[in-house]
Order: structure tokens, then sequence, then C-alpha cells
């Protein structure tokens, strides 16, 4: 049995909505996958259900974006419950939602001011049809400058590095673990790999229930070495594609590229499923 624990959809930076998720796992013969979009959980009830049809199993879960020192950390909840609902997180998805549209504005600011790249607000808040991100500026940027491919940009214009780039939230790794914890998930430190190096050790040192040490752009050996930095800490490993559908986009797999399976699945099952 194959499970793909990390995807995006159209709540989020994903361009399929969850239906369409549903459908490319099964044509991909994955039998668990988890909706992890950025900072918000969406309407799930019908796609479990729908999924349940499909002899699928879809697990309700987030990808929160938080910070340390500065710089970007994510970390994956997997919720036990159906505690994505309580008023705490609907709050939480609220003032997030506000906070990204507000750094939207300021991106769209800093491109023009720094990069003389002219796209409006209305145009990305277009492709958003959930919450916005960097890659919805991104489309946008690339339907005004085609000659830009989605790597380009970000590697050029809105990437960590860049000079318009602006954090997306200001909750420490902590706090987002402490949130995550508090609303019945278990809680996995996202892509490791892509941790910047001056933070590496700390962030890794947080109390996660789990790693993913499963990931796409994972660099030779560090599979094994997250594997073994998890089994030495009694940590859950935890592996997907981060799949968003962004044509030549090669920041992330496709469904069904990395996926967990055999001991590992079950002991991850065990885990959210004990909680």
């Amino acid at each position: 049995m194959k499970a793909d624990l990390h995807m995006h959809s159209t709540h989020s930076d994903g361009r399929f909505t969850t239906f369409e998720l549903v459908d490319m796992a099964v044509a991909h013969n994955v039998k668990i996958i988890a909706i992890t979009d950025h900072d918000v959980v969406g309407p799930l009830d019908e796609t479990i259900e729908y999924g349940k049809q499909r002899g699928l199993r879809v697990l309700p879960a987030i990808e929160l974006s938080t910070l340390e020192q500065g710089k970007s950390v994510h970390v994956l909840g997997y919720f036990t419950d159906q505690s994505y609902q309580s008023e705490e997180l609907r709050n939480y998805f609220k003032d997030i939602k506000e906070k990204r549209e507000t750094r939207a504005k300021k991106i769209i600011r800093n491109l023009s001011e720094m990069y003389i790249i002219q796209i409006s607000y209305d145009r990305v808040y277009a492709f958003a049809k959930g919450i916005i991100a960097r890659p919805h500026i991104a489309k946008a940027i690339s339907e005004q400058y085609p000659e830009y491919t989605h790597d380009y940009i970000f590697q050029h214009f809105i990437g960590d590095d860049c000079e318009a780039y602006v954090p997306s939230v200001e909750l420490p790794v902590l706090e987002g673990i402490e949130l995550l914890k508090r609303n019945h998930c278990v809680a996995v430190l996202a892509h490791p790999t892509l941790l910047k190096p001056h933070i590496k050790e700390t962030v890794m040192n947080y109390p996660f229930d789990g790693l993913e040490a499963r990931y796409p752009l994972n660099k030779e050996f560090e599979e094994e070495h997250f594997i073994q930095f998890a089994k030495e800490r009694q940590m859950i490993i935890t592996g997907g594609s981060d799949f968003h559908g962004i044509p030549r986009d090669t920041k992330h797999g496709q469904i069904g590229d990395v996926i967990i399976s055999g001991h590992d699945l079950e002991v991850f099952l065990q885990k959210i499923e004990k909680n």
C-alpha cells in the first residue's frame, strides 16, 4: 500500500481541485493521500467521501508556515480528528489569509520598484481560489512576461533570497508546533533538505513528532541520513511528492513519485489513529 502525504490543491497554491487529486492518486495506484494546503484546511468532507468511493483514503492535513531567525520553516500537521474545524484554527486561517493578502501587495510593490515587473493585485487574487501564495504571483508574472519560467521567477524575483521577497508569517516554529498539537495534529518537519544551513540544526532538534525524510529534492544520501536521524529520536518517518501541478515546475514532484509504505506507513497510521 502506497501513501503520498504531501500535496496541494486549489485551496492554496495547487492547480488542481481536491477531487482531481483523488483521481490522479487512484491513477497512480496510491491508496492514501494527505492534502496539505498552506495555512488552511479547505472543505474536505465531500472529498473524503469521494475518496472512499474510489478506494482511496484522504487525510485532512495542513502545511503551516513558520519562521526561525527570519527564515521559512514549514511544518506538516496531520489531524487525528476533526479539530481542523476548531474555532482557534478557523480564526487562524482568517488571520493568515489577511496577512498573506497584505504580503502579496508588498511583494507586488517590491517587484515594481526593484525589478520593473508590473503586475496587478487583482490578477494575482484571481488566480488564488483560496489563500494567496507566491505561485499565484509567479503565474501572474509569467502571464505578463512569458519569457520567464516559473523556476526563473522564483530564482530571480520572489525566492527567499530575492530583494522582493517578504516573509509570509511571523509565527515562530515552536509556536507553530504548539498550535498544531493543541488541535490534535501529528507535527512533522517538512522537507528538511530545504532548511537554510544556519538554522538546520536548531530546527531539526525541535519537538516534532516526525520528519519528512522522503522528498523529491533530497540530495544524495540525505534520505538515509534523515531516516537515521528520525529513528535515533523515535520520530515517525513520512514522505510525499509535494505535488502542486504547476507546468515546468522542477521544485516539486508528481503524485506517487515519492511515497511511504510498509513499516513506515504502519507506524504513521498508528500514530494518527492513536492520538
